[in-house]
């Protein structure tokens, strides 16, 4: 029997070769597509372009399988090399996607104007994220006009409990869903990461509680964050934070966060209103 033209699990129909159940037994996933996404998130995760071997230790993949998929990926320009063809890192046409999904979402448009409202107020630096599993990924960013130098940050994801803007949307979520969403362990960036499960859903607990989330230092050295979550879906999945020096003053700290709220009220109410679910 098929769902959708695909057979599930105790279904009398074959499913093709090139296909494994996932880890809950209840979808399909077709191996050389899968494998061909795990290489693009691996290259995207990286500083640098990676040599063959340094992706088949990255991917676990057979090198003979990997060497095919890589050859395929450079023809399509989903992947590019290095002028020795000896290195590989992510390609044109990647851009092209992940920019056509930033084109076509319906929220981004009103949360750009919001944070540049926001930008304007306060004076910092603003993001707008949407939480991916156990990561962030940044859509929108207004840097300070006083920035002494831009970081890049639209298109960059970041594991969810190291910053301010995941750990408000993992409060969203339930201390079993949490559980069961981060890897064991947890990621550290710097010395202020929380690595501690029970910690951090006593950090999250206390999210709840006030309806924002701050972290210091647990991110970036030097950089705290305060984070509100777009309520215009349950649960949130969208989120605004203002990065800001460690050492800004607890009053000034106070006020930005009144002022992230205010903003992040207002976009959740456009975005309700609008009918943007």
């Amino acid at each position: 029997m098929y769902l959708d033209g695909i057979p599930y699990p105790g279904s009398s129909s074959k499913a093709p070769k090139d296909t494994r159940w996932d880890e809950h037994g209840a979808a399909p996933l077709v191996k050389s597509a899968e494998r061909t996404v795990r290489i693009l998130e691996t290259l995207a995760e990286s500083h640098d372009h990676l040599t063959l071997s340094e992706l088949q230790q990255r991917t676990g993949f057979p090198r003979s399988s990997l060497h095919a998929l890589m050859r395929t990926l450079v023809e399509l320009n989903w992947v590019e090399t290095d002028s020795a063809r000896s290195a590989f890192g992510i390609g044109p046409h990647a851009l092209l996607t992940g920019t056509a999904y930033l084109d076509k979402d319906p929220a981004l448009p009103f949360a750009q104007d919001c944070l540049e409202d926001l930008r304007d107020e306060i004076g910092q630096t603003v993001h707008f994220a949407r939480r991916d599993g156990a990561h962030v990924l940044y859509l929108a960013t207004r840097e300070s006009r006083e920035a002494d130098h831009i970081i890049p940050r639209v298109g960059r994801r970041l594991p969810a409990h190291v910053t301010a803007l995941g750990q408000v949307l993992l409060a969203q979520l339930t201390d079993d869903e949490v559980e069961a969403l981060l890897p064991a362990p947890l990621t550290a960036l710097t010395e202020h990461t929380i690595t501690d499960l029970t910690k951090l859903t006593g950090e999250l607990d206390q999210v709840r509680t006030r309806g924002w989330s701050y972290e210091r230092e647990q991110g970036t050295p030097g950089v705290a964050c305060v984070a509100v979550a777009v309520d215009y879906r349950i649960p949130a999945t969208d989120a605004i934070s203002c990065s800001m020096p460690a050492a800004l003053a607890p009053a000034d700290v106070e006020q930005i966060t009144e002022a992230i709220i205010k903003h992040t009220r207002k976009l959740a109410a456009t975005l309700r209103r609008e009918g943007i679910r």
